[in-house]
């Protein structure tokens, strides 16, 4: 079972656009929590395109590439945050989200009372690239650390609010998970910074190496390795934005001693280096 979660705001704003919310390729570390209150506009996450319609709520995971538009009036709330996962999987490696469900009256009360209780944390650019960036996010958590705490407290119970909305329906990626793998996984998950080896998750499990390769990779749908990359280069992802870091040294806290090899399997997960990453959410 999932521990108790901890949910940072990053911005909470009302926007009123006429055809000119239009962003492609978004690919984002942070979650995002929409609610449409008029108008249309279209969503397309793994190929299938959504329909953002007034009185629904809408949930874009983190690590999920995304593109946005909208043709005429469209008007909403949005709600950026994130899960402070310290080396352990995040619920969003857990469960498989609903993108859009029914907002009732009092998601929409919670929606304008979080807006309210956070009156300056809206976005002053629309663009992701220029929001997704270390100055930014420095500046966001500066603003969370000048909460008094009662707002603190309300902030982060309305966003438990709305995200439970999303858990009622929210499916068990792996139902059935064999222990051996539980396990494999929790290690992965609290030594990412560490030089994990297939050998040492399979002495883990107690399997051969080939019996757990299969194994991970019936129960995952990827191999261990290309698990452990995936979630190494998200983890760097994050280190990216949300910090300055130099990127050699982002990569030898992921116990990556070679940058050549940074840079490609960082490249072959998001399509980019790691310095045109950060510098292109920099511009």
């Amino acid at each position: 079972m999932h521990g108790i979660l901890d949910l940072i705001l990053l911005n909470v704003g009302y926007s009123e656009l006429n055809a000119d919310w239009n962003w492609k390729g978004i690919y984002s570390p942070f979650a995002r929590i929409y609610y449409v209150e008029r108008g249309e506009a279209r969503t397309r996450i793994g190929g299938k395109s959504y329909l953002l319609k007034p009185g629904h709520l809408y949930l874009t995971p983190p690590f999920t590439l995304h593109d946005d538009e909208c043709d005429s009036y469209f008007s909403l709330y949005y709600i950026h945050f994130y899960e402070k996962t310290p080396n352990k999987e995040s619920i969003f490696d857990i469960y498989k989200f609903p993108i859009e469900i029914k907002a009732d009256t009092l998601d929409s009360l919670l929606t304008e009372r979080l807006l309210y209780i956070n009156p300056d944390r809206h976005l002053r650019h629309y663009d992701p690239k220029l929001y997704d960036n270390p100055p930014t996010f420095s500046q966001y958590i500066a603003d969370n650390n000048r909460m008094p705490m009662h707002s603190s407290i309300e902030t982060q119970g309305i966003l438990y609010q709305l995200m439970s909305k999303f858990m009622e329906t929210a499916e068990i990626k792996t139902n059935n998970r064999d222990v051996r793998i539980s396990k494999s996984l929790q290690y992965i998950h609290e030594n990412i910074n560490k030089d994990l080896s297939v050998m040492s998750l399979s002495d883990i499990a107690c399997l051969s190496e080939d019996h757990f390769i299969r194994l991970f990779r019936n129960e995952m749908g990827h191999t261990p390795l290309k698990y452990i990359n995936l979630k190494k280069i998200e983890k760097a992802q994050l280190l990216l934005l949300t910090t300055d870091t130099p990127i050699r040294d982002v990569a030898f806290e992921l116990s990556i001693d070679n940058i050549s090899y940074f840079n490609r399997i960082f490249k072959q997960y998001t399509g980019k280096t790691p310095g045109e990453y950060r510098s292109e959410y920099n511009r």
